[in-house]
This record gives C-alpha cells, structure tokens and sequence, in this order.
C-alpha cells in the first residue's frame, strides 16, 4: 500500500477509535461504578454496642429501699458530661434519673472475669448498635481498651483519646486472635462499651 494511503488509513482509524471512546464515556456518565469487593469489606470495620435493656428492667421504678436490697443507688444527673448510660451509650441530661450498679461485663471463666459499677439511665431502652461510629460519649473520655480472645483472655491493651479510637481499634485487631474488645473510660476503669468486627 502507498505510503499516503497507509498514512490516511491510520488516521481514519484513530477517529474511529476516539468516536468509540466517546460513545463509552457517553454511555457510563451518571451510572455509578462497582465498588471492588477488596473496598466493601473494608468499609465496615467495627461494630459499637452497648448492653442490652433487659437485665435492668426490673429496676426501672423500684424505691430507693428496693434497689438498696440490690445493692443499686439512684442518682439524679446534674452535669454532662458525668452520668454516661451503658445501654443507649449517651450522657444522661441533667434531670434524668440513672441508676448504680455493680455489673459482669467479663463474665468469662478465665482470670480475667471482671466486673465493675456502671451508670444505666432509668427507662433507657434502645441498645446502642452502630457500623464505624463512635458515640460522643467515647469521643469526650479517655479510654482503655482491652482486647480479648475468643477464651476470654486479655491479648492486648492500651490507652487512647477518645478522638483517636479508631486508630487503636485498627491496630488491636490486627491481632487476629483478637475477638472483641472491650472499651473501659481510663480514669475510674469502668466498662464502657464492647467493640466487634463487623
């Protein structure tokens, strides 16, 4: 082939391609992408939760007599931050009534078994469960977190502002042997919250 004709045969092509490139780029605009399965799963790292309501039921509107018996007091909260609930895992509202208790919230059979006062707002009902969201009441404290494996026994821990959990989250889990995790407010030592993968 002539060297103009093999010249002007290239060219067309290249046209032909660019119109090709277009029409694709036409035809994907506003349709979103697949996002990679590698990315997906990181997307949801770990869960919070708090406890759940039913253990402390039949508290709600006992006299101050009949949770004595119990061992609990009732508090009327006055500040906030100061009277962090361990179910909805929110600072009570100055007025609101919360309840102390001693509670197990390491109940494994292992040397770590463990259990410690903690606040319950009265009439609180909405266990606290969320996908990579730390609830304010985290945010503000400092905080211990303790992770476990699947026995019970204590792998790791450290301390963290409240502000940077994620960032130990990561690195406790890590561990694969880690299977939960527990978060602890560093000053007074009792539980907080726990924290799965998800």
């Amino acid at each position: 082939m002539p060297v103009p004709a093999l010249r002007a045969l290239l060219a067309h092509r290249r046209r032909q391609q660019r119109l090709r490139d277009k029409e694709n780029a036409s035809a994907s605009h506003g349709r979103r992408l697949p996002v990679p399965t590698s990315i997906m799963q990181s997307m949801n790292t770990f869960r919070i939760s708090g406890l759940p309501a039913s253990p402390f039921l039949h508290l709600f509107g006992q006299t101050d007599d009949e949770l004595a018996a119990h061992g609990v007091t009732r508090s009327t909260a006055d500040a906030k931050p100061g009277f962090p609930d361990r179910i909805e895992l929110r600072d009570a509202e100055p007025g609101e009534r919360v309840l102390l208790l001693n509670y197990v919230h390491q109940n494994a059979d292992t040397p770590y078994r463990a259990s410690h006062a903690i606040f319950v707002r009265e009439g609180a009902s909405q266990t606290y469960d969320r996908l990579d969201e730390v609830p304010e009441l985290l945010r503000v404290r400092t905080l211990n977190l303790r992770a476990f494996d699947t026995a019970g026994l204590m792998l790791d821990a450290d301390l963290v502002d409240g502000t940077q959990v994620e960032n130990l989250i990561e690195r406790l889990f890590a561990n694969p042997a880690a299977d939960y995790i527990h978060a602890h407010f560093a000053k007074r030592g009792c539980y907080a919250a726990r924290i799965d993968r998800a």
